[in-house]
C-alpha cells in the first residue's frame, strides 16, 4: 500500500492532521523551523 506525500509529512510530525484533499496544509512549528533551514540551504548564497 502506497501512502501520499501528506501522510508521511504528518506521520513525521511535519505538517497538521490533512483532511481530505484539501489544497493547503498547515506547518507544525517542527516542519517551520525545517522548512527555514532547507530553504537556506538550498537558496541562498554563502559569503
Amino acid at each position: 500500500m502506497k501512502r501520499c506525500s501528506l501522510g508521511r509529512l504528518h506521520a513525521k510530525g511535519l505538517i497538521a492532521d490533512p483532511v481530505g484533499r484539501a489544497k493547503s496544509v498547515v506547518l507544525t512549528d517542527e516542519g517551520l523551523r525545517q522548512s527555514e533551514t532547507l530553504f537556506r540551504a538550498l537558496f541562498t548564497r554563502r559569503d
